[in-house]
């Protein structure tokens, strides 16, 4: 990697610029199948200068963070998409490992449940911007430590929680969820967990997001089963397992589909971090760009979000070059797919027993958009009938809304924002899902739907 940092370094120079001047070019009078190449010409440029880019970084971070300078330790949430939190899922599993002059070992899993059971004197201090929207529960639940969609503020937050819960403090945190766990099985090949089963690159997600609770009813159990693959995966990527370059390429795609985040507690290597996909930021709108944030959290206190699909679009209306008024709709549907008889044929910890006041069946979503800065909200329209609260988060205004959803029910939010701007593309960051073939960035050009 020290060899690569110099080379990798000049490459993302001459990438960025490419991806820059093709970008530069004015959309709008394009049309037909030239404005569609300058599009993909666009999109395939960006890419290639975030993986380069990436590629910089990590020569310049993996040596040090590997213990090139002695041990470190980091802390790996493992998070479950069957119950959505805004960057994925409630932190299933967290797994400790350590870093010694390049060896890795996993010193050892623990359930968030159990992590949770250990009662904190003094919960960590939120600042009143997120408890205004996510209350004390990120603090409190190790559960919802990625409930606020920016891990620059999870990643300290996990830190100082699992410190206070075990008196043991990490050099950084990373997250991941269970599609990042089937991709790299599909690097480094199967793996048998302790139950005997066998986990593979294509059953991975529906296994431990939904096979998992229909076989085996006891949390308990299901927490050990859990923490056993996330473990036997980890395991099989420190034996060896899986080429370099298979390795890379899963952990890119997992990077730019905004499923693996990472924060570290020395200064110096967050801000290499600052400005890469696997920081973990807000959406932020800029010269370019507008950018959405739509961020969904289960509240049935279940697993019903494994049977919920997002679909997401953004369009513009009114597309003039200069800085005059532009109009930029974004519309959400949420849809259960969930069985006609789920309050019967499920288990009751998928459909959560009716527990926390939702009947079984029902999955109940609250939804928080993050609108782009400097543009104004125009309108706001749940097909559901039920209204909005409005919060700020970090200078970005926020709507939340809610939807409860019954077996082949859907809900459609549309939001509609203004700004004199010259910014001709859009994107919406969507939290991630079980669903790897939903791309959690919807992009949109000026004039078109996206």
């Amino acid at each position: 990697m020290q060899q690569i940092a110099e080379p990798a370094r000049e490459a993302a120079v001459h990438a960025r610029a490419a991806a820059d001047s093709v970008d530069s070019i004015d959309h709008t009078p394009l049309i037909g199948v030239i404005g569609s190449a300058v599009g993909q010409a666009d999109k395939l440029f960006g890419q290639v200068a975030g993986a380069v880019d990436g590629l910089s970084r990590a020569s310049l971070l993996l040596p040090t963070m590997l213990g090139q300078d002695g041990p470190r330790e980091y802390l790996l949430l493992v998070q479950n998409n069957a119950e959505w939190r805004s960057l994925g899922g409630i932190t299933g599993t967290t797994i400790l490992l350590r870093t010694d002059q390049g060896a890795i070992s996993l010193v050892g899993t623990r359930s968030a449940t159990e992590l949770t059971q250990q009662s904190l004197s003094t919960p960590v201090d939120l600042p009143s911007d997120v408890t205004s929207i996510y209350d004390t529960k990120p603090a409190r639940y190790v559960h919802n430590l990625t409930q606020i969609p920016d891990f620059t503020v999870d990643g300290p937050l996990a830190r100082e929680t699992y410190k206070r819960k075990t008196g043991i403090e990490v050099d950084g945190v990373l997250a991941v969820d269970p599609v990042v766990l089937s991709y790299l099985l599909g690097a480094i090949g199967p793996v048998t967990l302790p139950t005997g089963d066998t986990l593979t690159a294509d059953n991975a997600v529906p296994f431990l997001l939904n096979g998992v609770y229909l076989r085996y009813e006891d949390p308990a159990t299901q927490d050990v089963v859990f923490a056993g693959a996330a473990g036997a995966v980890f395991q099989g990527l420190i034996d060896g397992g899986g080429s370099a370059g298979s390795l890379i390429s899963a952990l890119a795609r997992a990077g730019d589909e905004h499923r693996f985040f990472l924060w570290s507690a020395d200064a110096t290597e967050q801000e290499v971090l600052e400005g890469t996909t696997i920081a973990g930021h807000l959406p932020v709108t800029d010269d370019r760009t507008a950018r959405f944030g739509v961020f969904l959290n289960d509240a049935t206190g279940s697993k019903m979000s494994y049977y919920v699909r997002p679909t997401v679009s953004l369009a513009w209306v009114g597309c003039p070059s200069s800085a005059t008024d532009k109009r930029l709709t974004l519309t959400a549907t949420l849809t259960s797919n969930a069985p006609t008889d789920a309050a019967t044929a499920l288990p009751w910890y998928i459909t959560g027993g009716g527990m926390y006041g939702t009947p079984p069946g029902i999955a109940k979503v609250v939804g928080n958009i993050y609108l782009p800065e400097g543009y104004e909200l125009d309108a706001a329209q749940n097909s559901a009938g039920t209204g909005f609260a409005e919060a700020v988060y970090q200078g970005r205004r926020v709507i939340t809304f809610g939807a409860d959803l019954a077996p082949g029910q859907s809900t459609t939010v549309t939001v509609s924002v203004t700004a004199p701007s010259t910014v001709t593309s859009a994107e919406a960051y969507v939290t991630p899902t079980a669903d790897a073939a939903l791309t959690p960035t919807v992009v949109a050009t000026c004039g078109a739907l996206g």
